[in-house]
Order: structure tokens, then sequence, then C-alpha cells
């Protein structure tokens, strides 16, 4: 079965890390769980430890993506120069799309169409790669499992297991003297990897240069700009509900916004998208109204761990939930919602 282009096109756009993050290097043997789990406090240090780093170090380099056989790259940096945050994505395969964000102002590149979309994100979810947060801990288990080489440097891998079901495994391999997460996989229920996303070279405690990301960010001659506004907004205002929560995933944030940003136009529909987090992977839910041209059929599909559910909700809702979890995470997060009027 397949969905209409457009829909994969938004998914894609909303959650460009869930789809790249859908790689592999290499196939790696089964995980070894015989170390115990850490104590909560060190578990908790090392999660703020890669937490700061993500958010404080300068770093520039080359980022390799795996799943299901197929192969991807992008170049990345990450620049802070005091309470001001820049970083770039430059896909280097398939239409080669190119990111760069200040604080929390995102341009998104699309050169072979001469589209660049540009946007004011929620803080919270402006960052252009995954964040991990500490409180991650309470619902994996943290162990560490020796130490490996990523890209030329030493590395300690940490293995973190779920609590429950309703959540992946995941190995991080963190830099030893930066904190950087260097490489990551995510773990099937059998410890296979199903994808893995993973630094080929990279610089760490790089000088900044914004201008790399700010001047492509200005001249943007010869290309239509699409400026789309989403609306925050909150799940009970818009007449919904989640009846029972998925244990451990909070709400990070809600918002309304247009479902094809890169089309434009002022009659563009809107889709509603809520966001929630466990604090290492996250679900994204969307909710429009059913439009019988685009949505003929349910449908689930997979690529590497990102899961996608779409189906109906009633007779006048159509609800698409995408996230690096088991299915049946997101036939919770389906089974949840209600409407309330």
């Amino acid at each position: 079965m397949h969905a209409p282009a457009t829909h994969f096109r938004w998914l894609g756009l909303l959650a460009l890390w869930a789809v790249l993050g859908a790689l592999q290097l290499a196939q790696a043997g089964p995980a070894d769980t015989s170390a115990k789990p850490l104590p909560p406090q060190e578990a908790r240090k090392w999660l703020a430890r890669i937490h700061t780093a993500a958010h404080e170090r300068n770093y520039q380099g080359t980022l390799v993506f795996s799943a299901d056989g197929a192969l991807s790259s992008a170049r990345v940096a990450h620049f802070c120069e005091g309470a001001q945050s820049y970083e770039r994505v430059e896909v280097l395969d398939g239409r080669m799309q190119q990111i760069y964000r200040h604080n929390d102002r995102v341009f998104t590149l699309w050169p072979r169409s001469r589209v660049a979309v540009v946007e004011e994100r929620d803080p919270r979810q402006a960052s252009l790669r995954p964040v991990i947060e500490p409180r991650a801990q309470e619902y994996y288990e943290v162990r560490e499992q020796g130490t490996e080489h990523v890209a030329g440097r030493e590395a300690q891998v940490l293995l973190l297991s779920p609590r429950d079901a309703n959540r992946f495994a995941q190995r991080l391999w963190v830099d030893s003297r930066s904190g950087l997460m260097l490489r990551a996989d995510v773990l099937g229920p059998r410890q296979e990897v199903l994808e893995s996303s993973a630094f080929s070279q990279v610089e760490v405690d790089v000088k900044a240069r914004p201008q790399t990301v700010l001047q492509p960010m200005k001249h943007l001659d010869g290309y239509r700009q699409v400026r789309p506004s989403p609306q925050p907004t909150q799940l009970d205002s818009e007449g919904w509900t989640l009846n029972l929560g998925v244990p451990g995933f909070q709400l990070s944030s809600c918002t309304r916004r247009p479902l094809d940003p890169a089309e434009g136009g002022d009659t563009q529909p809107s889709v509603l998208q809520a966001v929630f987090s466990d604090g290492l992977t996250h679900v994204s839910l969307f909710v429009e109204p059913i439009d019988r041209a685009r949505h003929t059929r349910p449908l689930l599909t997979q690529v590497g761990a990102t899961h996608t559910l779409m189906q109906p909700h009633g007779n006048e809702w159509w609800v698409t939930v995408i996230g690096d979890v088991p299915v049946q995470t997101l036939k919770q997060f389906h089974q949840a919602l209600e409407r309330r009027r």
C-alpha cells in the first residue's frame, strides 16, 4: 500500500531526523546485557553530559546513515557563541536538502525546486539533531559496555535498555573527552540493529563559524520563499484529549501548521501536530480532516526503526502517528486519542 506523495512530503519535512535516522552502518552482534545497570546517579551524569555536549560543544563532520540496506550521508555542524546557537545539515544524497538554524529560526532549502521554507520553531523542537534528556533514565536502564573507536576517537559504549515494551533499546557511542554522541544504534526486540547513524569524520571543539550558517540564510535569490505560520495550541482547545497516555511519554509541543509547508499559499489545509518524548525518542501525532482523495485506506509502514501508522478516527478525522518505537506503541497513541467535541 502506498500513501499519497503529499503525505510523505510533510511527514519527511516535519520528522526529518526520524527518517534520516532510519539507517545502519553495520550489523552488530547481540547486545551484551551482562553488565549491571549503572546506579541512578551515575546514569544521570552520563545522560546529562551527552545533553550538555549536544548544546554547548562546537563540532562539524560527516554523518553516515543506514537502514534496510540503504546508505545516506550529510555534512553537519553545530556552533555556539554565548547565547547564540547555529546548526547546519546538508544532505548529500537524493534531493540534496539543506537546513540551516539560528536559534529558533530554521531555513529549509530545496535546491532542485528552488524553494526555501522559513520557520520560527518552538525552541524545544528547534534542534536539527536528536537531543537526549537526562530524564530518559526513568524509562531506560543504562549499562556501560566498554570502549571502542568511532571516527578515530575513543568512545564509551552505553546500552540503554527499555524498562517496558513501549520503546526500543539504543546503544550509544559517547566521545570519552567531550561527551558528544558519535554513534547511535536502535535495537530491535532480538537486539538486531534496526537503524544507525554515526560520524565517519568529525572535528570537536572547532572554532565557531556562524557565517557558514547565516550566509546561506541571507542569499536566497532565485528561491521561492514560503513562510508557514505554525500556531502554538493545546490538544484540549482543539477538542482532543489522550484518554490514557502512553507510559513515559510527555507532551513536548502542540502546534497547528500547514499540511505541506513547501507548497505555500493561503488556502493550504492545516494539520494538528502533537510531539511526545520519553527523553530519548519522540512520537509525533498528526490529526487532520479526512480528505477522501488522499486518505483512501489505512497504512502501516516501517523504515529502519521508524514506524508510521495512518488510519481514520471515526468518520471525520485522519490520524497519523510516527516514531522510532514499536508498532504497539503507535497503536496505543491512536487508541488513547479521544474527540471531546
